[in-house]
Formats: C-alpha cells, sequence, structure tokens
C-alpha cells in the first residue's frame, strides 16, 4: 500500500467505510496515524474495529484532529457533516487528497488526472495500456480500479518514470486541496449528477475546473473540444497567468480507426485523441502508441464486443448511464436493436435523436420504458415496450438478423431494477449466454 511519514501522530476521522474507505484506513494506520471511523454498516464498523476507535465523527469530540476522511458517496451538499466540519474547523478531505500529500514520499513518477462527464474509465484504461505498451510502469486508480492508496508503489524504470493515472470523478475533486497533476485532462461536460450540486450545471462545471486549479506552471492541461462548457474551461485556464501548458487535440487527424476494434466511435475518436495527447507529452512515439491502440480490448460494459451469434454482435453498453452516453454507441453501429431503459435522468433522448437512423428495432425496460416507447414511436422507430431485460434480450435475438447489432447502451441509470451497471450489464451477459450457448467473447 502507499504510506506516507506525513500522515504519522495526526489524527484523522473517517465517515465510509467501503473500499475506499477501508483503504484509507488502512494506509493510514501503516503510517502512524490515530483513525476514529465510522459507517452506518454495523459489519464495517466490525471490521475496523481492530484499527481504529469506532465513532461517529458527526457526535464525536474532533478536538486536534487533523482531517475528516469523507466517502465520496457522502452528498455534501445535503450531509450534516459538511456543517460539522465548518463548526469544528476540521477539514474535509478525500483518499486522492491523501495520495496528493503521500506524492513526495514516493519514487520518481508522473501523475496523471483525467476526468470528465463521459469516458473517464476507457481513457484512463487506454492510455495504461498505451505506456505498458511502451515499457512504462503505469498504475491507474481514482475511481476505477482498486482504491489507490491500496496499490503498491511504483518502481521507476530504467528511465526513471512510472506514471499514476487517476479517474476522477468530480465527487472526489470537491475534497481535494493539492492533487498537482502533471498531465490533467478534461474530455467532456454534460449534465449529469445534478443533484450533488442543486440541479446548476454551473457548479458541477466548476468542480470539474478545479483539477486545472490544483496545476502549477508547466504543467499540461488537456481538452477535449466537443462541447462548450468543456471549451470554456481550456480557454479560461489557458488565459490564467501562470498556468499549465494547454493542449486540444484534434480528432479529426487521427488515421485508422477501422483497425482498433474496441475504440469505434465517434467518442472513442476523441478520447483516443487525447490519449495520444498524453502519452507523447509523457515521451511515447507513434512507432509505439499506435500498435497499442489495435491490442486494447476496452473494458467491461463499455461498449464492450461481448458476444457474437450467427453474425449477430452483441454489445454490452451498460455504463451508458445518460443520454450522452448512449449518443456514440449509437453513432458507431448500424442495424442497431437497442435495448435501452431505465432509471432516468432527464425526461428526453435528445442527445440520442440524430443516431435514431441507426435504430433498427429499440426495446424498452425499466421505468422509463413506457415514456421512451412513446418517444421513439413518436419518431418513427420501431420499437417493443418490453420492461424486463431477459425479454428485451429475447425479442431482439427473435428480430435480429446476420449483421445486426444488439446492444444494451441504457441511457440511464441501473437503480430501479438493478444494483449498479455493472449488476446490469453481467445479468446482460448471462442472458446473452443463455440464448446462444456462448460465452465466447467477440
Amino acid at each position: 500500500m502507499i504510506t506516507s511519514p506525513a500522515f504519522a501522530d495526526r489524527k484523522y476521522a473517517l465517515l465510509g467505510l467501503a473500499r475506499s474507505g477501508m483503504a484509507t484506513l488502512d494506509a493510514l494506520v501503516a503510517s502512524g496515524a490515530h483513525c476514529m471511523a465510522w459507517d452506518n454498516r454495523a459489519e464495517a464498523r466490525e471490521e475496523a474495529a481492530d484499527r481504529a476507535e469506532i465513532a461517529d465523527p458527526m457526535l464525536a469530540d474532533l478536538s486536534g484532529y487533523y482531517g475528516i476522511v469523507v466517502s465520496p458517496g457522502v452528498p455534501l451538499n445535503s450531509h450534516p457533516i459538511a456543517q460539522r466540519s465548518r463548526d469544528t474547523g476540521v477539514p474535509i478531505t478525500s483518499d486522492i487528497e491523501l495520495f496528493a500529500q503521500a506524492r513526495a514520499a514516493l519514487p520518481p513518477h508522473k501523475l496523471v488526472g483525467v476526468t470528465g462527464t463521459n469516458g473517464k474509465s476507457t481513457t484512463v484504461a487506454l492510455i495504461r495500456h498505451i505506456l505498458e505498451s511502451a515499457g512504462l510502469p503505469a498504475l491507474m486508480g481514482g475511481n476505477i480500479g482498486l482504491p489507490i492508496l491500496s496499490r503498491d508503489p511504483l518502481s521507476p524504470n530504467a528511465n526513471g518514470v512510472g506514471v499514476y493515472i487517476l479517474e476522477l470523478s468530480s465527487y472526489q475533486i470537491d475534497i481535494t486541496q493539492s492533487l498537482d497533476c502533471d498531465i490533467a485532462v478534461l474530455l467532456n461536460l454534460t449534465p449529469d449528477h445534478l443533484d450533488r450540486y442543486d440541479n446548476d450545471f454551473g457548479k458541477y462545471a466548476a468542480s470539474k475546473a478545479r483539477l486545472f486549479a490544483m496545476q502549477s506552471a508547466g504543467k499540461t492541461a488537456v481538452f477535449g473540444k466537443n462541447d462548450p462548457a468543456t471549451r470554456a474551461i481550456a480557454e479560461a485556464v489557458a488565459s490564467r497567468s501562470g498556468s499549465p501548458d494547454v493542449v486540444i487535440p484534434d480528432k479529426t487527424t487521427l488515421t485508422g480507426q477501422q483497425d482498433w476494434a474496441s475504440l469505434q466511435g465517434p467518442h472513442n475518436a476523441e478520447n483516443t485523441a487525447i490519449a495520444i495527447a498524453v502519452v507523447e507529452t509523457l515521451g511515447v512515439t507513434e512507432a509505439q502508441w499506435r500498435p497499442a491502440l489495435a491490442s486494447f480490448t476496452g473494458l467491461p460494459h463499455r461498449m464492450e464486443r461481448m458476444a457474437e451469434h450467427k453474425g449477430i454482435l452483441f454489445i454490452n453498453d451498460s455504463k451508458a448511464t445518460n443520454p450522452a452516453s448512449a449518443a456514440p454507441a449509437l453513432a458507431a453501429y448500424k442495424n442497431i436493436h437497442w435495448i435501452l431503459g431505465g432509471l432516468p435522468k432527464g425526461e428526453g433522448l435528445d442527445e440520442c435523436e440524430p443516431f435514431f437512423g441507426n435504430v433498427k428495432h429499440a426495446y424498452t425496460i425499466g421505468e422509463a420504458g413506457p415514456s421512451y416507447a412513446k418517444l421513439l414511436d413518436a419518431k418513427g422507430v420501431k420499437v417493443d415496450a418490453s420492461e424486463m431485460l431477459c425479454t428485451a434480450v429475447q425479442s431482439a435475438l427473435d428480430n435480429a438478423i446476420s449483421g445486426d447489432v444488439i446492444m444494451l447502451s441504457p441511457a440511464c441509470a441501473s437503480f430501479d431494477q438493478f444494483r449498479d451497471f455493472e449488476a446490469r450489464g453481467e445479468h446482460f451477459r448471462k442472458i446473452v449466454q443463455a440464448l446462444t450457448h456462448t460465452g465466447k467473447a467477440a
């Protein structure tokens, strides 16, 4: 794990003991810190009892405490811990901020931070894949994979370079104060998670912009160019005195995308252009990154080429939890049997509408199903109101022919029927395997 002498003999209160909370507790205790910890789940409190004082920081005496480490899942715009922090003068912080403070004790390295509404995980995984293909030690963490503090520190290669790549949600950036990324990335911005920002898109965008405010002069800031909010932040960063160097890649200059099986669609052209800008800043050449693009296999539930059966391709894009993230998947293929629906984050499918011509048949599920079925029918899209995912997959398989694509790209959150998008995607996988009698990836 990652530890630091900076934490020794300090006192921290932890609120939330899920995966990142437990990793933070372990790292702090191993660094010589005293920890108070709390979670609403009794089993989590029991698991932490041998390493921490079990007490609720909402009620306990916080005198002498250095910080309150809050899980990113705690909504600071509504949770009373925010007022408790103000009343006691003990700042709220995060595991990402602790990593930032631990960097001084780590072997020489570079740090890449990636944020945005959509495409973060794919871009982070692609950057890591390219770096590792080029022989550079690389490790990804943050909002993807294992918590960063649970990972062993990178050992630099012969050139003295190891690269940490962090996927950063707005929630994580909100409670991070000193993360000075060597390369910071903003992919895109569309309305999402606005319940955490009082339904104010400007506050959400300002949260993302803080990643660049923490950068010092001489570092690099990389931006997408496909939406006005991202471009506005890029312009603001470029105009700031002592700003990092601003890079805005142009995806139209890329060639060879047809050879990158797991990077199809215009959104992945943008993600790839940004990943190339990052790795080239780190010294990777085209001779190194181009073959890596062809060998990249992508991530589960993100436009995943899951299976092929009788010429029909199955795409698992369960991670598309809003219309803006479903639209690129629709743009990437023709003759789509589109399975969509769940817990809606808005009333319409405006971002998807330009690609309705690629949809051969739609199958709606979940809470949004009836309204989406009505909307799609009014737009001339053939649609079945399926309600359940298993019904939708069976109907799509009955209707599809060789050359068609059956795609789960829900444009909705999963919480009406599933624990999370991963559970929804795995359920889709099991249904496809059962109906086609194949577990083979495409």
